[in-house]
Formats: structure tokens, sequence, C-alpha cells
């Protein structure tokens, strides 16, 4: 039965999908708080694995819990619906749609990044396809922060957070017991997280000293190079790498020091090389910088990995702000008669630093990838101050030192 806006009375269901983040169960209460203020919605179901959930019809009630308990729930790190790495293709998302269908699902929230959004966009179309009412909404959501449409995206504060904790404490461990550290960040195509490492610098001398995103081609002789000038000039090298980081031809830098020092790395669900789960490239690249400046070089090396993505004392108090406004603005917009989009956060002043919110159509997100603009990246080993300029409002506080 639909109202005087045309709305369908029914349920509606939220999933959280991908790689959890600090700030994702903010976005889940946010959506939750606006659709039980609707007389249109009956039941709210959480997805639990987010699309496996939904297809072995797997839910979670949400609508009657108090509001204590989803204030302390919005406030834990990670995704505590549980998430999947599926990757639904057109016979995956009819199976998705035959189970809302059933369980009288109106209302479609998908919070992940631009894989989640396709399969929002591919359920929105199978539900077109058989005359079913459904509003379907991607509430975006990614720590490599390369949603299209998007000035920055729920998630990456936090995570940038903590790669610039990260590298203050690192570069004072660096500055104690002088040698060469790599750490590897995440993100495979969008170095964002990993430019986030320039927020630790505080003083001049500060680490990271080098900084090697995906977009800017690597080259490894000028890598060495790279190293061995700042070495010579600090006695030290503290050096920030994408784990996505690729050669000029497009190859991977992980594949191509693999195949030069005779080992194979394995491949994920999707088919793509194994990067984080793995501390492959940090160790590969310590070989071959040994290999080349002198065996005898202390130089080390860390993964950081899925560590990134949920600790606690990163958070940003933006980031948990902006989440939690992204899943409200989801169930308001479906609320208001709108039948499908992403959500998207555009910032319209820094200084105060504003953000309004929007809607973006599906195709304009699924499947596509933002990368970190090549003016922010300076020399191929370096940030630049408009990245930093940026970045500061959505990181929030860092930890501040003192040298004797």
């Amino acid at each position: 039965m639909s109202d005087s806006t045309g709305l369908i009375k029914g349920n509606a269901v939220i999933g959280q999908s991908g790689g959890p983040t600090a700030v994702i169960n903010q976005s889940v209460v946010g959506c939750v708080e606006a659709l039980r203020e609707s007389p249109m919605i009956n039941q709210i179901l959480g997805a639990h694995h987010a699309v496996r959930g939904m297809v072995d019809e797997d839910f979670i009630p949400l609508k009657d819990i108090p509001q204590d308990r989803l204030d302390r729930f919005a406030n834990t790190p990670s995704s505590g619906l549980g998430s999947s790495r599926d990757k639904p293709d057109a016979e995956y998302c009819e199976r998705i749609f035959k189970s809302l269908e059933k369980h009288d699902v109106r209302y479609f929230f998908y919070i992940g990044g631009n894989d989640s959004s396709d399969t929002c966009r591919i359920v929105n179309e199978t539900a077109k396809a058989a005359g079913y009412e459904m509003r379907c909404f991607h509430i975006p959501k990614t720590i490599d922060n390369d949603l299209q449409c998007n000035d920055h995206t729920p998630g990456f504060g936090s995570a940038a957070n903590f790669v610039a904790s990260a590298f203050i404490g690192d570069n004072l461990d660096n500055r104690a017991l002088p040698g060469i550290k790599l750490n590897i960040v995440m993100g495979r195509h969008a170095g964002f997280l990993t430019a986030a490492a320039v927020l630790g610098r505080q003083n001049p001398e500060d680490g990271p000293h080098l900084i090697y995103c995906p977009e800017a081609a690597f080259d490894e002789q000028k890598f060495l190079t790279d190293v061995e000038t700042v070495y010579k000039k600090h006695g030290r090298c503290l050096i920030a790498i994408s784990e996505g980081i690729s050669d000029a031809d497009g190859t991977p830098i992980a594949v191509k020091l693999a195949q030069q020092q005779g080992h194979h790395l394995e491949k994920d669900s999707h088919g793509n090389v194994q990067l984080s789960g793995s501390g492959a490239m940090g160790d590969f690249l310590s070989k071959h910088i040994k290999n080349n400046l002198g065996a005898k070089l202390r130089v080390r090396a860390d993964t950081f990995g899925y560590v990134q993505r949920c600790m606690a004392p990163c958070v940003s108090k933006v980031d948990q702000a902006e989440a939690r406004a992204a899943g409200r603005k989801a169930a308001e917009v479906a609320l208001a008669g709108n039948f499908d989009g992403s959500i998207t956060i555009n910032r319209v002043s820094d200084d105060p630093y504003k953000v309004e919110y929007g809607v973006a159509d599906l195709k304009d997100i699924a499947a596509l990838t933002r990368h970190l603009p090549d003016e922010w990246i300076i020399d191929g080993n370096n940030i630049s101050d408009e990245f930093v300029k940026y970045a500061r409002p959505l990181v929030g506080d860092l930890p501040t030192v003192e040298m004797l």
C-alpha cells in the first residue's frame, strides 16, 4: 500500500560490504534512526554478512534496539553486522532480489565502496525489470577514499589518522636507531591513504622522507637514488609506499620484484595479486635496497595491513559524524520518494570546514575509481601542501612530540 507521496509500505534491509572501517557502524545507526521515524517502514533488517546473509535469509532485527545500545554500536569500530567479500554478478543479484522480494523489502541500503555500489545498481535494475518497486541506495564507505563524485568518503579520515600517527611514532624510532625503514600502506589503485603519511611530519627533518603512491609510475633505479640521497643527507630514511605501486608499463612492483627474486605471489578471491595480507612487498624492497646499496645497511620493513582499518584510538570525530549523516541522508532521500542513488559528500568551504550531502547516479559511482590528483604528487616521491590542507580537517587531532 502506498501513501500520498507514492511510497510503498514495507521492510528495509541494511548491509555492510567489503573491508570494515572505524566508522561504518555509524552509517548503520544513522540509517536506522531515520527509517524508524517513518510509518512506511515495518521492519528494519540487518543483513548478516552482507549479500551472503541476504541470499541465506539471515537477518538481524534492528528497529527496536534501544538508543543507548545503538549509540554504543555506532562508536564501535568494524562492521558490526558482518561483512562479505562476495562480488555478485547478475545471477547472484537475482538471488538477492528474490530473497528481498520474499521478505517484502522495499528499501535496500548497501554500505560500501565502488564494488558495493555496483551490486546496488544491479539489484536495482533487477527489481525494475521484475516490476517490483524497491528503493536502492548506496552509502559510501572506503578507507581508500576512491569513490567518484565525492570530496572524501567515510572511513578514510580515521584510517588516515592511524597512518599519520604510526609515522609519527616510527619517525621517532628511526631517529633513535637510524637506518632505512619502509612502511607499506594500503591502496591498490588510489594513493590517498599513503599520502596521509605526510601528516606525520611535525619538523623539517621528520619522516616520511619519501612517499610513493600508485598514481606515479615507480622507477626502481630512481627509487634507489632517492633512498641513497636521503640516507646521505640525514643518516637515515623513512619511507611510505603504497602496496599498489606499479612501473610505467602498469606491472605491479610486488609482482616484478617477486619474479626477479624467484618468488610466487598468491591471488585473492577476486583474482588480484594479494598485497595486503602479506609482508612480501616490504621484504622484496628491503632486499632490493640491500642488494644495490649495500648488504650491511640496516633495512627494515613493516606492512600496516588490516590494522589500518579499525584502530579505535585513531577514530576521527569528523569521520564519525559524516558517516552517521550519510546513513541518515540515504534513508531521508528514499523516504522522500527517490528510487535509487549513491550518497555523496562534498566540501563547500575550508574555513570553517563544511560539507553538503547529495545523491549521485549509481552508474557514476559503480566500479569506478577516483585517484589522487597528479598535482598533489611531487617528483614521484613526495606530497604537496595542498593535500595537507585537504586532509587535515578529515583526520582530526594527531599526537604531538617534543625533541631535546
